[in-house]
C-alpha cells in the first residue's frame, strides 16, 4: 500500500540533499597528490596555481607527488588573483590545448575555480556565458562528468576545496558573477592546515571573514522547505537553502572562527588558531556548499566588480583589487542589522557562537548584536568597517544595488525577499559603518 504522505502532494521541499568532496586533512597530506590522482586513473595532470603561491613549497611538494606517481605533468601558473571572464578562457585554452585527463589545483580560491572552469570549458567546450548563472549568462546546465580534480587550498577561508561554485569577474559589465554546478565539486580536497604559515595577516583576515560569512549566511538562509518542490531530484538546487546538514557545519565553523580569527590574523606563529581556520573553512565550505549564501555575497560581487581605487595590503598592487572576503564582511554588519529582527533566535545564537561573552544576552538584543559582534572582530583584524573605507559615495549606491541584484541565485536564498529599494538601503547602512 502506498504512503498516505506522498511527495508529489507536497506543495513545499520536504527533502534536503547532502553533497560533498572527500576530504583529507592534516599536515603533510599534499604529499598524497600524486597516489590519488593515480587511483582517480588520471595519466596527464594539469596543475593549476599562481605565480606567488607557484614558487612556494606547496606546489613543489603537490608536483613532486604527481610526478612520483609515474603521471605526466604541465603546470599553469598564471591564475589571475580575484579571476575574470578573460582570466578563465585563457585558462581553458590550455586546457583544451594539453588533453589532460586530471586536473589539481594549489593555491587559494581564485586558483581552485580557475581549474574547474578551464575543466569545464576544455571538456564540455561552449560559449563563454553558456554556463554562468544568470542572468549574467544563459545558466545553462553542465552537461556531464568532468575530470577528476584534487584541490590543495594553500588558504583559510574560500571553502571552494568542497564546493561546485567557480566565481569570477564579469569585466564587460563590471559585476562578480559564476558558475555553479554539483558536476564542478572537486573529486578530493587535500588540506594542509600548515600552507597558512606563510600567509600575511590581511590575507588570512579576509580568508578568515569569508570563512565566518559563509557560515553565518548559511545559517540564516532561507530554509529548504520553504522552497517550492522541484520537478524531478535532479532539478533540486544545489544552494537549496538552510537545512539541518549545512547547520552542522555552520554551528562549529562559527564557533571555531570566533576562537581563531582574530588570533591567527594577529599572530603568525600561533599554530593552533591557523589550523582552527583552516579546519572552519573546510566545515563552512560543506555547509554553505550545500546550502548557499545570500546578501553579504551577492553585494559582494557589485563592491568588488565596481572597485575604483582601493589596494589591500598583503595582496598584488598593481591594480585596484578588493580582496573577496573584504568584500563580502564590509557588508555584513548592514544586513544582519536588517535580517535579525526575523530570524532573533538564530542571530543572537550566532552572536553567542562568535562570541562566548555575549551568553547573558536577550532575543530583544539580536537586532544589534550580531552586527556589534562583526563590527568589533573587523576592527580588531584591521579590516574595513564599511563600503566607505573602499572608496564608495552614496552616489554609487544606485549602481551597487543593481549590480547585487543581478546575483539572482545568491539574493533569492535570503530569507526576506529584497527589492531595489531595500538593496539600496542596505549600501546606504554599509556607508554608514565605514
Amino acid at each position: 500500500m502506498p504512503c498516505c504522505h506522498l511527495p508529489e502532494l507536497a506543495a513545499h521541499e520536504t527533502v534536503f540533499s547532502v553533497d560533498l568532496s572527500s576530504v583529507s586533512f592534516g599536515p603533510g597530506v599534499l604529499a598524497e597528490a600524486g597516489p590519488v590522482l593515480a587511483h582517480t586513473g588520471a595519466r596527464r595532470v594539469a596543475l593549476f596555481t599562481d605565480p606567488g603561491v607557484g614558487t612556494l613549497e606547496p606546489v613543489a611538494t603537490v608536483a613532486a607527488s604527481v610526478r612520483g606517481a609515474g603521471l605526466d605533468l604541465a603546470i599553469f601558473d598564471q591564475v589571475r588573483v580575484e579571476p575574470t571572464n578573460a582570466s578563465f578562457a585563457e585558462a581553458a585554452v590550455f586546457a583544451r590545448q594539453g588533453r589532460f585527463d586530471g586536473y589539481v589545483s594549489v593555491g587559494g580560491g581564485s586558483v581552485m575555480d580557475t581549474a574547474k572552469a578551464a575543466a569545464l570549458y576544455a571538456t564540455h567546450p561552449a560559449d563563454f556565458l553558456a554556463y554562468v548563472n544568470a542572468p549574467v549568462g544563459e545558466g545553462r546546465p553542465v552537461p556531464g562528468p568532468l575530470p577528476p580534480h584534487v584541490a590543495c587550498p594553500t588558504t583559510c577561508g574560500t571553502g571552494s576545496e568542497c564546493t561546485g561554485i567557480a566565481v569570477f569577474d564579469h569585466l564587460p559589465l563590471a559585476v562578480k558573477t559564476g558558475i555553479a554546478s554539483r558536476l564542478l565539486r572537486p573529486t578530493r580536497a587535500l588540506v594542509d592546515p600548515t600552507c597558512t604559515r606563510s600567509l600575511p595577516a590581511m590575507v588570512v583576515a579576509a580568508s578568515g571573514f569569508d570563512v565566518l560569512c559563509h557560515a553565518l549566511e548559511s545559517f540564516t538562509a532561507r530554509p529548504y522547505t520553504a522552497r517550492p518542490r522541484p520537478v524531478s531530484p535532479q532539478a533540486r538546487p544545489m544552494s537549496q537553502g538552510q537545512n539541518p546538514w549545512s547547520d552542522v557545519g555552520s554551528r562549529e565553523a562559527l564557533r571555531l572562527a570566533g576562537l581563531y580569527l582574530v588570533r591567527a590574523v594577529r599572530d603568525a606563529e600561533d599554530t593552533e588558531a591557523r589550523h582552527g581556520l583552516s579546519w572552519a573553512a573546510t566545515l563552512a565550505g560543506i555547509a554553505f556548499g550545500n546550502s548557499g549564501v545570500h546578501l553579504p555575497h551577492a553585494m559582494s560581487y557589485a563592491v568588488a566588480g565596481k572597485v575604483r581605487e582601493y589596494r589591500c595590503p598583503g595582496y598584488p598592487q598593481a591594480e585596484a583589487m578588493v580582496p573577496h572576503g573584504i568584500s563580502v564582511v564590509v557588508n555584513a554588519p548592514s544586513v544582519f542589522r536588517f535580517l535579525a529582527p526575523t530570524l532573533p533566535a538564530r542571530h543572537l545564537e550566532a552572536a553567542r557562537l562568535l562570541s562566548p561573552e555575549v551568553n547573558d544576552a536577550r532575543p530583544g538584543d539580536a537586532s544589534g548584536l550580531l552586527a556589534a559582534v562583526l563590527s568589533r572582530m573587523m576592527r580588531e583584524t584591521g579590516v574595513p568597517p564599511g563600503t566607505r573605507a573602499l572608496g564608495y559615495t552614496e552616489g554609487d549606491v544606485v549602481d551597487l544595488a543593481r549590480g547585487a541584484l543581478m546575483q539572482t541565485r545568491l539574493v533569492d536564498n535570503a530569507p526576506v525577499p529584497v527589492d531595489e529599494l531595500r538593496m539600496r538601503a542596505l549600501f546606504e547602512g554599509t556607508l554608514a559603518d565605514g
